[in-house]
């Protein structure tokens, strides 16, 4: 279910969701708050979903093949087989929906007897209140599976000290065009960016 028109919601542990923004966050003058806010424990949860345009051939290709194995050509999973990708994310499934953020990192084929990829991953947002933030995410991708979960290992900007998890599926694949749509929902805790009393190392 998209949240917004952006696909992008926040659901604060305390406080409230803004209706009228739904990318709104409370962030103080002091770049340091984060830093205190984490000491004491204050922090936010945030439920994000989009979609991810995945090209690997044509004029707009986005997915580029760096690195193969010896055996990759041989290999029923392409075993071995390293690529770099730079994927547009948008609000809803089809390509001409409203631009969030970037998909950007390494996918490597990392099981011989499954088609499972090692994915080392940036969420780059381009839009709203979290221009400027990445989450990244780390781990194993089944893709023949229907569900595939992923943990989220950190951020920045606004999302600094990320931890939490991703949900993947395939909304859609055309092999013959080298097309896939891709449905990604992230559920991360961060520190909360409001202006609160310093914390000291003894605390």
């Amino acid at each position: 279910m998209i949240i917004s028109s952006l696909s992008l919601a926040i659901f604060p542990t305390a406080g409230y969701a803004s209706k009228t923004d739904p990318l709104h966050t409370e962030v103080d003058d002091d770049d340091q708050s984060w830093f205190h806010n984490l000491c004491h424990g204050y922090r936010k949860l945030a439920k994000i979903h989009f979609y991810v345009q995945d090209r690997l051939k044509g004029d707009n290709q986005t997915v580029h093949e760096v690195a193969r194995a010896n055996i990759t050509s041989n290999s029923a999973t392409s075993f071995g087989s390293v690529r770099v990708l730079d994927n547009p994310m948008t609000a809803g499934p089809d390509i001409n929906s409203e631009p969030v953020g970037r998909f950007q990192g390494l996918v490597t084929s990392a099981d011989l007897q499954i088609l499972s990829f090692a994915m080392n991953i940036n969420f780059v947002f381009t839009s709203g209140r979290f221009s400027g933030s990445s989450i990244s995410i780390s781990g194993m991708n089944p893709v023949m599976n229907e569900q595939r979960e992923l943990p989220v290992i950190g951020g920045t900007g606004v999302f600094r000290f990320a931890r939490g998890y991703v949900i993947t599926t395939t909304y859609s694949s055309d092999p013959d065009k080298g097309y896939n749509v891709l449905e990604y929902t992230i559920y991360a805790t961060y520190a909360h960016h409001s202006s609160i009393t310093s914390c000291h190392a003894n605390t």
